[in-house]
């Protein structure tokens, strides 16, 4: 779902598409189904869960997911640092949560996630969630020594980031069945 139009916006969301397409099946799954429960888009369970494990998983990230409001409620405008209690604790911990679940084995679909899930200006706040979720303890030592070694340079130390909203939402899309005729 595109939220501007013209050639620019096009190139952006073929950006993002890509970006997507390179991630694992199980991760665009997750990020997927993520989306529909963060973004209260349609019913995760009847549509994303198999048998009574991946329900009550689903029910889990529900229920983790709730915090999502009060952390978009209290983005930091600025840099300042008085902000930051109401904001970066809730996010470290859903963001703890995330990474837990095995399914965002980088930096790089973490921040296609929340930039999603928190829009645009949670952007210069995600490098150092995504590294205090990614050091804690609740992960073996070499899951996070992998997590940390997947953030660059870059991403850790921009001078600045861009306040574009992300253009590509993924979606659930239905099979086709080739046995049947087109009608």
């Amino acid at each position: 779902m595109a939220t501007r139009s013209g050639p620019a916006a096009g190139d952006l969301s073929i950006s993002e598409i890509k970006e997507f397409a390179g991630f694992p099946a199980s991760t665009q799954r997750y990020i997927r189904r993520s989306l529909d429960i963060g973004l209260e888009r349609d019913d995760a369970i009847s549509r994303w869960s198999r048998d009574m494990v991946e329900e009550t998983a689903i029910r889990v990230q529900a229920r983790v997911y709730q915090r999502l409001v009060e952390i978009r409620g209290h983005i930091p405008d600025d840099s300042g640092l008085d902000a930051l209690e109401h904001f970066m604790a809730p996010l470290i911990a859903v963001s703890a949560f995330d990474l837990g679940q095995d399914r965002l084995h980088a930096f790089a679909p973490y921040r296609f996630l929340y930039e999603r899930l928190l829009g645009a200006h949670a952007r210069p706040w995600l490098p150092g969630a995504f590294c205090a979720a990614a050091s804690l303890p609740h992960l073996h030592p070499d899951k996070r020594k992998l997590l940390l070694q997947t953030i660059s340079e870059a991403a850790a130390t921009a001078p600045g980031w861009s306040a574009r909203e992300p253009s590509f939402y993924p979606e659930w899309v239905d099979k086709i069945d080739e046995t049947r005729p087109a009608n």
